[in-house]
């Protein structure tokens, strides 16, 4: 078999030296081995090319991207919005984790992606209802939160509470204590300060108006009459209930709940504006003191 011509000189010189060589596999079987290439030959075989790799660098990336091996981060969002899309239309909002759920709100639109945000909340604040309860200033300060975002976020909470309330404020009628139940326990979720409200009632027991009278510190709440009939003397108020929060969760009158219930019973009865119950919310429940025992001592 004739040698092929050669046109590099370089090449010749080693096709010469292997033709020399007294290897038993010969010139031809050598020059395979070492896959020196021919002049015309085929070299998808040859040692220094990678086995199954396309020539064309965009069929590489598309292949590698479909074997899975390097995804773009895009693509990966992709792919979890469509999971998460397939979750809500197989089992409602409440097949999505909590981070899901306040990624959603967030939504696009800030410095930092909605997912790490919502991780963040979540590390720095206990739970959801410790995150709800703080106050808007506070909240905004959180590394991500732009105002735009924190708006959303408080926006969700109100509406959260809002959807839980059976009627509205104004208008309420009230036939017993438990008819103010689910209002006093949204106006007192979360708060670690005892605050003291007082309902204004017409003449068939609808309330009128609700008015914060005093906050108060951890354990008190400093309260005169003036503050609670002055609003019942400008609505022409026919009765008036008071509520207050016990930040510790234990919903039993104190002494100094009842002394004050005593002295707002007096003056109503001047005033012709009828107290008709004091009310004190704690943790799981909410004590009459009507229905707990009317304090009837003098003034103290």
């Amino acid at each position: 078999m004739a040698d092929p011509v050669l046109v590099d000189p370089f090449m010749s010189n080693i096709w010469a030296h292997l033709e020399a060589n007294n290897s038993p596999a010969g010139p031809l079987e050598q020059r395979q081995a070492w896959k020196i290439p021919l002049p015309g030959q085929d070299t998808e075989n040859l040692m220094f090319k990678s086995q199954g790799m396309p020539d064309n660098p965009a069929e590489a990336r598309e292949s590698t991207s479909s074997a899975g091996g390097g995804s773009s981060p895009e693509a990966e969002r992709a792919q979890n919005q469509r999971d998460r899309q397939d979750r809500l239309e197989r089992y409602g909002p409440g097949a999505w984790s909590v981070a899901e759920l306040l990624s959603c709100i967030l939504g696009p639109g800030g410095s930092v992606a909605p997912g790490i945000v919502a991780e963040r909340l979540l590390e720095g604040y206990g739970d959801l209802g410790e995150m709800a309860s703080t106050a808007p200033a506070l909240l905004a300060r959180r590394s991500g939160l732009e105002p735009a975002r924190c708006q959303r976020l408080l926006a969700a909470f109100e509406l959260g509470l809002r959807a839980q309330e059976p009627v509205a404020r104004q208008g309420l009628v009230v036939r017993r204590p438990e008819d103010l139940h689910p209002l006093l326990r949204k106006e007192f979720r979360g708060l670690d300060r005892e605050r003291f409200l007082a309902l204004y009632l017409d003449s068939r027991h609808r309330v009128q108006s609700m008015e914060t009278v005093s906050i108060g510190s951890l354990n008190a709440s400093l309260v005169h009459p003036r503050e609670v009939f002055k609003p019942a003397v400008a609505l022409s108020a026919a009765a008036v209930i008071v509520a207050h929060n016990h930040p510790s969760g234990n919903a039993r009158p104190s002494g100094d709940d009842l002394d004050l219930t005593a002295r707002l019973d007096r003056c109503g009865e001047l005033l012709g504006v009828a107290l008709l119950d004091h009310l004190v919310v704690g943790d799981t429940e909410v004590t009459s003191i009507r229905e707990y025992g009317w304090p009837t001592g003098p003034d103290t």
